[in-house]
C-alpha cells in the first residue's frame, strides 16, 4: 500500500521515511495505527465533553476534526441545508488557519446526500487526497481543508 505525502500528496513506496517528490517526513498514517476517530462538544463551561460516534450521527450527518490546530475531535452536525466551511469567524465550520480561505467551501444538502464543493480558495480542497470542485459525501471520506482533516460521518 502506498504512503501518500502529507505535504505534496505524492504516492511514496511502502515503508519510504520521507517523500520522493518533496522531501516531507512520512509520519504513519493514523490508519495504519489502528487509530480510531474520537469525537467531543465545547460544553456550556468551555471544557470538552467526550460524545460517542453514535451520539454524534443520531441526528444525521457530522464532520468530526481528525486533526489540525489542536481541535481533534471536535464534532459538527450537519443539521442543516448549507453549512459554510472557512477561516471567516462566523463560518458554520470554523478553522483557522492562513491555508483555509475566508469563504472555502460549502457543503450543501441535495436530496438525501450531501455534497462538498470548493468555493474556488486558493489552496484547494480535497476528499481521500484527491482535490475536487464538487463531491457527493460518503460515509469514511476523509476531507482535507488546509492543514485540517475532517471525518465525514453519517452512519
Amino acid at each position: 500500500m502506498a504512503q501518500h505525502c502529507p505535504e505534496c500528496g505524492f504516492a511514496n513506496d511502502d515503508g519510504a521515511n520521507y517523500c520522493q517528490r518533496c522531501g516531507a517526513f512520512l509520519a504513519r498514517s493514523e490508519s495504519s495505527t489502528g487509530a480510531t476517530t474520537a469525537t467531543f462538544r465545547v460544553s456550556d463551561t468551555g471544557d470538552f465533553e467526550e460524545v460517542s460516534l453514535e451520539q454524534a450521527t443520531a441526528g444525521g450527518a457530522s464532520l468530526v476534526i481528525r486533526s489540525g490546530g489542536g481541535r481533534a475531535g471536535e464534532t459538527f452536525p450537519l443539521d442543516g441545508d448549507r453549512m459554510t466551511v472557512g477561516r471567516r469567524p462566523d463560518s458554520d465550520v470554523f478553522l483557522d488557519d492562513v491555508t483555509v480561505s475566508r469563504d472555502h467551501a460549502v457543503i450543501v444538502r441535495r436530496g438525501d446526500d450531501f455534497y462538498l464543493d470548493d468555493c474556488g480558495s486558493l489552496n484547494g480542497t480535497y476528499v481521500n487526497r484527491r482535490r475536487i470542485e464538487s463531491h457527493r459525501l460518503a460515509d469514511g471520506d476523509e476531507l482535507q481543508v488546509g492543514k485540517y482533516k475532517l471525518a465525514f460521518l453519517s452512519r
